[in-house]
Formats: structure tokens, C-alpha cells, sequence
């Protein structure tokens, strides 16, 4: 059992990230922890796993929780073993089994006589059998490097065990290892993943926002129906309280307008009846008061629906609001743009692909690039990029522009800030309060427009690359994108999602996302 009570947690300047939050994970429940970016779910799955402390309440759990990173570049200069927490123990037998071993080998061992055992067993089922406990973990690819934590569930065997995105860099068979453990383990298991097959097999999201924890009793398919349909409700709630301000404001206007009639028709019948001028200003005061208490009443009634109005606004998701509006690409569906010829390529002894490789991509096609990691993905749309040449065959390259978005989000000059990143594709000659429109338009306030581009997340340099897209206007003849949805957030996710939908030139993705790329209507595969 996992038990959170009251928990509250400021950053070292103070700012409050969240504040009582209280939920209990009972023995064998599986919970996907979702939210927002800034929400603060790495953090809380921090405080889980007792590698952060909470500001105030209590955390209590009837395990220690076994937690596997999402960033693990930490870890590199430690061998596997000793990330893993059991080279002692391995040492120890050995010197045991070796026969030199001493009392004090007998007490670190503590029995565990099964441990190196068991190590080459959870390595051999997440496919490292050539790594060994002495490896170094720099020496290993970040896919081999979440999975040697992964190895580790299966010899510590933990009754709680707290995962941080554990499918990002694993290629597509490795996730379905993934897949199958999550389905048949007995732990108690917490998730932060954007990986949408991953979250659909747990029976329970958790989404962490400003309001605290709030509970689905469903897997995350079920999870976005209910959102969808609280976002239907909000649309509806909107639609009603704008007709009522609509109503309200109509109806003010009309009392205005009556009560001014009727205050000069008084005016006239009181000078014919020829009163005296102070009578007359006492009238005149009486009719103002009564004027002015009309407008009170309802700029309070006003004044509250358009508050309640602001209240709704503000629950819009912020992904809601944006929109690619690009100009279509300018090259005809279906005109042919590269075609590779018996291609291979080679970085020493002996060619990267046993069989050559032939391909055609014509514009408005939706291709995926796939294959294990290791076999050439990335090499290969260098070439069609035109930044390496094949050692045998015949590519011939893009005529018409390209956009490459890879993992390091590298159109982004991290030297800049974010409006002077924007006006680097001002190519139309936008003003100034043109260019920061789009900014907002894709969540970038006044107070962001000065930021350095190197303090953004993956999430936001994806958005701020979307955004440029749209100053600049003319949609690239092909975006290829790797392995996009890595550093992306759920909401983030959505957000490209949208964008790649509407986007109507061609598209050519690498990615294990299978989920990702059937939302954005991949059509063709290109298998390494």
C-alpha cells in the first residue's frame, strides 16, 4: 500500500508546486499518473519513491518502492551492478563460490544465493544477455539503459514499483516486453507515461492538477472520454453564461432607456406645471438616485456572470486554443519528391543493411520509418536530407523544402530568447504585435517572450517549433520528425497530433509510438 496525506511541495524559491494532495494506492493496484506539464508529476512520483521530501503531510508505504528513471545519464559512470544496488552481493558470492571467501562475504550475501542468477535471467529476457554486471552504463544505448532498471523489477522482485516514462527509447519489441510484464505482474505499480497503448492497459488514471488528484475508474481511453465529455460541458456551461451576459446587458440597456423616458417626461409635465427651481432640483435628485441605483443592480448581475465567465474560460485545456494555420505546400499531390535506389551505407567493416534498400515517397503521403534501434533509422534521413551520401545505390534529394524536427528539437537556437527564435521566421515581414499574437496563440504569454530557448522542455520547444511554422506561413513540401512524442507530454502530444493532422504536405516519421502513428493517419511503412 502507498498512502499520500496532505502533501504539500515548494520549490527551494518557495513557489508552490501543489498542495494537499491526498490519495491512497492500495496492494496490487496499477494507476497511471497523468497531468499537464508543470503539474508536477515527476516530482510526486519523486516523493513515492523517498528520492524527495515533501514540504508538509505525511507519505507512508508498506515497501520500500523500487523506481525506475526517466533520465538516466546520471547513472553512467556506475557499472550495471552497481546502479542496480547489488555488486556487493555478487562480489561476495563469487569470493564464496571461488572458495576464498570470509564471514563478512556470508553477511553481505545474506543468502541471496539465486542473486546472480536471477541477474542474468532479467537480462536475458529485456535482450541483454552480452551486458554484464561490470559494464559500464555509458558504454550502453539509452534504450539498453531503461532496461537494465526494468531488469531490475525482475531480481528484486518489489512489491511497489514506480515507473517515469519506462517506454521512452525502447524500440518497438522492447515495449512489448514492457507491455506483458505490466499485464502479469502482481506489484503495485504507478505510471507516468505519454505512452497511450502502455496507459491503456492500467485499469485506473490518476490526473494531478491544480485542484489536486482527481481519479478515472477506467484506462486512459475511458479517461479521455470523460474529459471529453467534461469539455463538452464547460462548451455548453461557456455557451450559457455568454447568453446570459448577452441577456443581461440587453436588459440593462432597456431599463436605462425606460428609466430615461420617464425621467423626462417628468422633466417636461414638472415645467409646465411651472415649480419652483427648488423643487425642480429636488426631483432631478430623486430621479438620478433612482437612475443610478437602476444601473447598480445590474452592473452587480453583470459584474457577476462575467466573473463566473472568466472562472469557465480559465478551465479551457490551454491545447484547446491552438491552431496550425499553415499555407498548403505548394508541390501537387502525388508528384514524385525522392527515390532511393538500391541504397546502403556503411561507418566501417561491412554495410549497415544486409539488403539494399528501394524506396519512392511521393508528396502527400504519410510514411513511418521503422526498424530496431541500431539499424540506421536516423543514418537513413540523413541521406534523404542530402548530410550523407550512400556508399552504394542512388538517392536522388528533396526538390522542394524540408523541415527536420529531431530529438533535440535543433531548429531551436538555444543562444535566443523566445520572440527573437520567432522572428528568425518572419519571413512575411509580420509586425511586432503580429509575431507575439502567434506566441500566445501557442501559449507563450508576455512573460515568456524574453526566456532563454535553452531553459525550455521538449514540450515547449516542440510548440515554439509549430509556432514558427506559422510565421513563417508557406508550409514545408515534407516535415520529418524523430521519434517526436519522446519528450512530449500528454497535452503536448495532442497538440502536435492536431497540427500534423492539419498539416497537408508529406510526412515521414520515425517513431515505436504505434498509438501516434495511427492518430496522425500514417498510411505506408518504410521497415529497416
Amino acid at each position: 500500500m502507498l498512502n499520500l496525506q496532505d502533501i504539500t511541495y515548494m520549490h527551494p524559491n518557495r513557489e508552490m508546486l501543489f498542495s494537499g494532495i491526498t490519495f491512497t494506492i492500495n496492494k496490487k493496484d496499477k494507476i497511471a499518473l497523468t497531468g499537464n506539464n508543470g503539474a508536477g508529476k515527476f516530482t510526486l512520483l519523486q516523493l513515492m519513491a523517498y528520492k524527495a521530501s515533501p514540504s508538509a503531510g505525511t507519505i507512508r508505504t508498506s515497501a520500500l518502492p523500487y523506481y525506475v528513471p526517466q533520465l538516466t545519464n546520471y547513472y553512467n559512470s556506475f557499472s550495471t551492478a552497481q546502479v542496480l544496488g547489488i555488486e556487493e552481493k555478487i562480489k561476495a558470492l563469487r569470493k564464496i563460490t571461488a572458495g576464498n571467501g570470509d564471514l563478512n562475504d556470508y553477511v553481505i550475501l545474506d543468502d541471496d544465493w539465486s542473486i546472480e542468477e536471477r541477474f542474468k535471467d532479467a537480462f536475458a529476457y529485456w535482450k541483454l544477455d552480452e551486458v554484464s554486471p561490470e559494464q559500464v552504463m555509458e558504454t550502453l544505448s539509452g534504450g539498453q539503459k531503461t532496461k537494465v532498471f526494468l531488469a531490475g523489477i525482475q531480481i528484486h522482485q518489489p512489491e511497489i514499483i514506480l515507473l517515469d516514462e519506462p517506454s521512452n527509447h525502447l524500440d518497438s519489441e522492447s515495449r512489448k516486453l514492457l507491455y506483458e510484464y505490466i499485464l502479469n505482474s502482481k506489484s503495485t505499480i504507478v505510471v507516468v507515461s505519454h505512452d497511450r497503448t502502455l496507459l491503456n492497459l492500467l485499469p485506473v488514471v490518476c490526473e494531478l492538477n491544480a485542484k489536486g488528484i482527481t481519479t478515472y475508474g477506467g484506462n486512459y481511453e475511458f479517461y479521455v472520454q470523460q474529459k471529453q465529455i467534461e469539455s463538452n460541458a464547460l462548451s455548453q456551461d461557456l455557451q450559457n453564461k455568454e447568453k446570459e451576459l448577452r441577456k443581461a446587458r440587453e436588459t440593462e440597456r432597456q431599463s436605462v432607456e425606460r428609466q430615461n423616458k420617464l425621467d423626462a417626461r417628468g422633466k417636461k409635465k414638472q415645467e409646465k406645471a411651472g415649480l419652483p427651481t427648488i423643487a425642480m432640483k429636488t426631483l432631478k435628485n430623486k430621479a438620478e438616485k433612482s437612475t443610478s441605483k437602476l444601473k447598480g443592480v445590474h452592473f452587480e448581475k453583470i459584474e457577476s456572470i462575467s466573473n463566473s465567465l472568466s472562472q469557465l474560460r480559465s478551465e479551457i485545456p490551454d491545447g484547446d486554443q491552438i491552431k496550425l494555420d499553415l499555407d498548403d505546400s505548394a508541390l501537387h499531390k502525388g508528384r514524385e519528391l525522392i527515390t532511393a535506389n538500391a541504397i546502403n551505407f556503411s561507418y566501417g567493416p561491412g554495410n549497415l543493411w544486409k539488403i539494399p534498400i528501394g524506396f519512392q515517397i511521393n508528396s502527400g503521403e504519410r510514411i513511418a520509418v521503422k526498424g530496431k534501434n541500431g539499424k540506421g533509422k536516423t543514418t537513413l534521413i540523413k541521406m534523404i536530407l542530402g548530410k550523407l551520401q550512400p556508399n552504394s545505390g542512388f538517392i536522388s534529394l528533396l526538390n522542394g523544402t524540408a523541415i527536420y524536427i529531431d530529438q533535440d528539437y535543433s531548429l531551436i537556437n538555444d543562444s535566443l530568447n523566445i520572440y527573437e527564435q520567432a522572428q528568425q521566421y518572419n519571413t512575411k515581414l509580420l509586425q511586432e504585435h503580429e509575431v507575439k499574437l502567434r506566441l500566445n496563440r501557442f501559449l507563450f504569454s508576455r512573460e515568456d517572450w524574453d526566456k532563454s530557448c535553452r531553459s525550455l522542455s521538449g514540450g515547449e520547444k516542440m510548440r515554439l517549433i509549430l509556432c514558427c511554422l506559422t510565421i513563417g506561413n508557406q508550409a514545408p513540401d515534407l516535415i520529418i520528425l524523430d521519434e517526436p512524442t519522446n519528450n512530449l507530454d500528454l497535452q503536448n502530444i495532442g497538440i502536435l497530433t492536431s497540427a500534423l493532422k492539419e498539416y497537408k504536405g508529406t510526412l515521414l516519421v520515425i517513431s515505436h509510438d504505434d498509438y501516434f502513428l495511427n492518430e496522425i493517419n500514417i498510411t505506408q511503412d518504410i521497415i529497416l
